[in-house]
């Protein structure tokens, strides 16, 4: 009887795959790891064992007056007869279950990579910009814009009126963070005021951690108090305890800067101070060496010398232009012979025909045809009347 129960028990998909919500009692851990204990509430019991291959499903230690949900399968114990849950998973209720969401995804990212220090960006010292993604209303935007504008009036603030709390949330402060991105803010403060782990809850969800670590601007996270911890504060660049330290942490006092200013422009005056003093006395040590070495006497010495210079470049470049007029007149002595002006000169004439070629015979004129005869002085022009040919 106890086999066909068991048999009708596993053949049931509803037993498989259980939550069973309730209050732990005679909570015992055996020495060979199994866990007994009884889920009761106001309407009833139930005998449970989490065995020890299961243990990995439980994340806390399991004690008497816990609220817990237990995930599992109802089976028969053959040889007592009596039916139980057998646990795979146990949550905390509530808060507690909360806290076990908490600490399951914090492990996921953390394996993934995502709050490895490599990844953290720097936070700019000095920024002209400052993005808020937070709620428009209350302490946490005030203090911001009154630490920051305290520290340094001349940055402006950005601020996203997010929504922090509730199911829309975490889709308005993803938005915030992707807008303020496009903007090109030097550095984001994503928080808000302290509150409950239900309040804070839209920080601690995964789209919300996506969202900070692929942002490429710096982001501080600020939220909630000092004690209070989620999962973007390990995801983001920097963790702020408090929205206020968030403000003081990303805008630098210009008092500072205005004092550090001061102090290198001092440091400036003496280093420029220590090197002029340095180049007087390298200039009057020059200064004597120079008197010493009668600098006035070589330049007189170098001036005859470039005179002495000056003069044999002269006659030299006389003596070569004797030798090229000599040889350029011997030039146009020897140019004359062959000139054809000089032969017009002594009596001769050119006598060429329209086309201008020139007449030698008297086998290239026919009778009529104009011909043209070049004198020493100018053209003749003519017409060819009678041709006779030297016998």
């Amino acid at each position: 009887m106890n086999s066909y129960i068991k048999n009708m028990f596993t053949q049931d998909y509803l037993l498989q795959n259980l939550l069973v919500k309730g209050e732990v009692s005679n909570c015992k851990y055996h020495s060979s790891g199994h866990i007994y204990f009884t889920l009761k509430d106001p309407k009833g019991t139930i005998s449970c064992v989490m065995f020890a291959g299961s243990r990995s499903g439980l994340s806390f230690r399991l004690s008497e007056g816990q609220q817990v949900i237990v995930g599992g399968s109802v089976d028969v114990y053959e040889r007592d007869g009596k039916y139980q849950l057998y646990a795979k998973q146990i949550l905390l209720d509530g808060n507690g279950l909360l806290y076990e969401r908490y600490e399951q995804l914090k492990r996921e990212l953390e394996e993934t990579g995502m709050f490895a220090q490599e990844y953290k960006r720097p936070i700019p010292r000095y920024i002209k910009i400052l993005g808020v993604v937070t709620a428009s209303t209350g302490a946490a935007v005030r203090d911001i814009i009154q630490i920051a504008g305290r520290r340094n009036p001349y940055v402006q603030i950005i601020l996203y009126p997010a929504i922090v709390q509730g199911e829309a949330a975490v889709p308005s402060i993803v938005n915030g963070i992707h807008a303020l991105e496009q903007i090109g803010v030097d550095v984001m403060i994503v928080g808000r005021g302290g509150g409950s782990i239900e309040d804070l809850w839209a920080f601690n969800e995964r789209e919300v951690a996506e969202a900070v670590f692929q942002c490429s601007v710096p982001i501080i996270s600020a939220v909630g108090h000092e004690t209070d911890t989620t999962i973007i504060d390990f995801v983001s660049d920097l963790r702020a305890p408090t929205p206020s330290a968030a403000a003081e942490l990303a805008v630098a006092d210009i008092r500072e800067i205005l004092g550090e200013l001061a102090d290198y422009r001092e440091d400036l005056n003496r280093a420029m101070d220590r090197l002029l003093r340095e180049k007087r006395s390298q200039v009057e040590h020059l200064s004597l060496r120079l008197k010493a070495a009668s600098p006035g006497s070589r330049i007189r010495e170098k001036r005859m010398l470039v005179l002495s210079a000056e003069e044999k470049l002269q006659v030299r470049m006389q003596h070569i232009l004797e030798m090229r007029r000599h040889r350029l007149a011997l030039y146009i002595e020897r140019l004359k012979g062959i000139s054809p002006i000089e032969k017009l000169n002594s009596g001769y004439s050119y006598v060429s025909d329209a086309t201008g070629t020139n007449i030698r015979s008297v086998g290239q004129v026919k009778l009529g045809q104009a011909l043209t005869i070049r004198v020493s002085d100018g053209e003749i022009g003519a017409v060819v009347e009678n041709v006779l040919l030297d016998k």
